[in-house]
């Protein structure tokens, strides 16, 4: 999750989101290099004193100021596009959850099994344990199998929500009405934090959303209490 001043991404969890911060990082050194260049024609022709007419009219300097910029967009277009596909490219999931947005709190129903569902509600402050997270801990996680392909579907009830986790690289609107999905795979056990994204409304800062990633046999056993218990 996030550290306090950080000013970068949260670490990646998930393939799709190391893919996002490497375009990041190649898209920022084309900008700091672009930044650096005009500076520097700047500051040259602000402090020269000389006028070269050949900087003035030239054929050659229009056709490279014409072309360069047209490379530059091929090279930051072309690994975007690459990444928007991947983003939706669904191949044969093992685990599909529906999440549903509502004021103010998330349910999420696991349609592989007869019956596993639950709300998912914050846990107010005077009721954190030590070490927990305030207005980012859920009295029920999500919880997934790690390193297996999960869908997740999302819609809302009332009004609009977004279902986002940064570290997974995921973040999609709830729609009423509308059925969402996205699609991730998370790298390695752990816990992983979100909060609704969209403004809905006056508790929209107490609905966050907890992706606990664990292994598949830890997972089956949890999913067999969830449904005894049900």
């Amino acid at each position: 999750m996030a550290h306090p001043s950080q000013l970068g991404f949260q670490d990646a969890a998930s393939p799709l989101m190391e893919e996002l911060l490497h375009f990041h990082d190649h898209a920022l050194m084309i900008v700091i290099l672009i930044s650096t260049m005009v500076l520097y024609i700047i500051a040259a022709m602000v402090t020269a004193k000389l006028t070269d007419k050949l900087v003035l009219d030239s054929q050659e300097i229009e056709i490279i100021w014409t072309v360069l910029p047209a490379v530059i967009l091929i090279l930051i277009a072309l690994p975007s596009l690459r990444i928007l596909y991947l983003m939706d490219e669904i191949n044969d999931p093992h685990l599909t959850i529906k999440a549903m947005g509502h004021q103010w709190y998330w349910s999420y129903e696991y349609t592989d099994y007869e019956d596993l569902g639950f709300d998912s509600y914050m846990i107010p402050t005077q009721d954190l344990s030590p070490g927990q997270f305030r207005l980012l801990e859920a009295d029920h996680r999500m919880v997934i199998p790690a390193e297996s392909p999960i869908r997740v579907l999302i819609s809302a009830e009332d009004v609009l929500h977004s279902w986002a986790v940064p570290s997974l690289g995921v973040k999609v609107d709830a729609v009423p009405g509308r059925l969402n999905q996205a699609t991730f795979i998370v790298s390695r056990p752990g816990v992983f934090y979100g909060q609704c994204s969209e403004i809905c409304g006056a508790n929209h800062s107490f609905m966050p959303i907890v992706v606990e990633a664990v292994p598949l046999e830890h997972f089956e056993n949890w999913s067999s209490l969830m449904i005894e218990d049900a």
